[in-house]
């Protein structure tokens, strides 16, 4: 395809954290030769927020990651837009007897302010942002996204503009990928048990005499494993300061309508987290956060996918980034870290494509070979551990965290990979009880697929051609581990 005059070289649909390094990369990497245009259907003062309910999010990011950005596109965030530094994240057994540490450092982020900061340094860099643009589809010519269609919701008026490549930075449940108009390898829609349920507080508190660090500690974000407060997910207590906490807890829908038959109760998410909150013995009189740059934010809930990212992310003209493309980490949902790198490489992958000519699928195509080389060669592995460990019960979270996981294991998972549970062959007779030696035997197979998988990734296809059968190995070696664990 030729690249024909278009008002843009680059449009982004969504004007939240990812779409806007992603347009600060380009304008970067094109040394801002570029014409790079930003969509958000929010007004200007509410930048990326995602729900009526505000930038609803856990927050957290590592310090490693921010560090990816700052590198290579030489963009800092710092104070207020930073809103507290944490040394890393720890996870509690069900009985609070087992801590692992893992993540290192890392920051609380406002999630509200930060979008003002980003927006503030992608106009220095020339970057145009359109305000209250509601985009309802893609254009198309000859089997090519050219550009989108939409609204502007303050005017009424259609909004319609052509671009060489359009990024879809709009979220999970993305219109512009569902409906995608154009012959792509692009996975459409999400399976409904690949999302989890999730809410949180923003909420001051008063500190009562107790320092139970297992329940909040001002230095480390929290994670609760446990399957009765958080069916198939877990309990976050993320500090935002001495007195100033990010709340909340995620839950997989399916084993959260199990858990309420079982009890034959109909609890919803609100009533979990505020469950959740009343038990916490640090957390005393807690109340919604009175501060400005919390108005609107301080309660809400949202979906997350906790599955790997799209097997491909990018068609003809058309690339995805961040939550679109299902980046958050199956593990623990996290996904600012997934989306800073993807949103960094994008930036430069697109403006090397529209120099060279070429913007097909294939001329993208090194975007999603880049990704999957910095971060998403070990997702699948870890879509895999994230499926065992919702079908097991506390004993058995209690019992393997204190007995499967070695020193080399932690430091796997504090680089985000899955551990590879050697001390479980080890132990081999040692095992006490019958749960537990399938416990064992899963903890081994989720190991081995996991390196396979990572080969796997490895040898992610060059060109679109090679993608059918890489896809095809893929799906065998997941059906053979969901079979597993369903």
């Amino acid at each position: 395809m030729s690249l024909s005059k278009t008002d843009y070289d680059i449009i982004v649909a969504g004007g939240g954290l990812a779409g806007l390094i992603v347009a600060s990369s380009a304008a970067y990497y094109s040394k801002q030769r570029m014409k790079v245009l930003v969509l958000d259907r929010n007004s200007i003062d509410i930048q990326g927020r995602k729900t009526i309910s505000g930038w609803i999010c856990g927050d957290a990011v590592g310090k490693n990651t921010v560090d990816y950005m700052t590198d290579r596109i030489k963009i800092s965030w710092g104070y207020p837009e930073i809103e507290h530094p944490v040394k890393g994240v720890v996870a509690f057994s069900p009985d609070h007897e087992t801590r692992v540490s893992f993540d290192g450092e890392g920051y609380i982020l406002n999630r509200k302010r930060l979008p003002q900061k980003q927006v503030s340094e992608a106009t220095k860099m020339g970057v145009e942002i359109a305000s209250n643009i509601m985009i309802r589809q893609l254009t198309t010519e000859n089997n090519f996204i050219v550009g989108v269609e939409g609204e502007n919701t303050k005017t009424k008026e259609i909004f319609k503009k052509t671009a060489k490549v359009v990024v879809d930075c709009t979220g999970v449940t993305s219109v512009l990928r569902t409906n995608l108009p154009i012959n792509s390898h692009i996975q459409r829609r999400i399976d409904r048990n690949d999302l989890e349920s999730t809410g949180r507080y923003i909420y001051d508190f008063d500190k009562k005499g107790n320092e139970d660090k297992t329940f909040f500690d001002p230095e480390y974000c929290i994670i609760h494993l446990d399957q009765n407060l958080a069916p198939g997910g877990y309990g976050w207590v993320f500090p935002k300061g001495e007195n100033k906490v990010n709340i909340g807890l995620g839950v997989q829908q399916k084993l959260f309508d199990k858990a309420n038959k079982e009890i034959g109760k109909k609890r919803d998410l609100k009533k979990l987290i505020d469950d959740y909150v009343s038990v916490n013995p640090v957390i005393s009189n807690p109340r919604l956060s009175i501060g400005e740059e919390d108005l609107g934010n301080e309660w809400g809930t949202w979906q997350v996918s906790v599955r790997r990212q799209n097997d491909c992310m990018v068609a003809n003209g058309y690339i995805m980034v961040g939550d679109s493309a299902w980046m958050p980490k199956p593990l623990d949902a996290g996904g600012i870290g997934p989306a800073i790198i993807a949103a960094t490489i994008a930036g430069k992958d697109i403006v090397e494509a529209i120099e060279s000519g070429d913007v097909s699928e294939n001329g993208l195509w090194k975007y999603n070979k880049n990704f999957i080389n910095e971060y998403g060669y070990k997702t699948a592995g870890l879509e895999v551990f994230r499926r065992m460990l919702q079908q097991l019960t506390n004993e058995q979270i209690n019992y393997g965290m204190k007995h499967f996981l070695s020193k080399m294991d932690i430091d796997k998972i504090t680089n985000g990979e899955h551990p590879e549970f050697s001390t479980v062959s080890k132990l081999g007779m040692m095992i006490r009880g019958a749960l537990n030696k399938k416990l064992a035997e899963d903890l081994k197979f989720t190991s081995q697929m996991n390196e396979e998988l990572v080969k796997h990734y490895r040898n992610y296809p060059d060109t679109s051609e090679g993608f059918p059968e890489w896809s095809k190995k893929l799906n065998g070696h997941l059906s053979e581990a969901f079979a597993k664990f369903t």
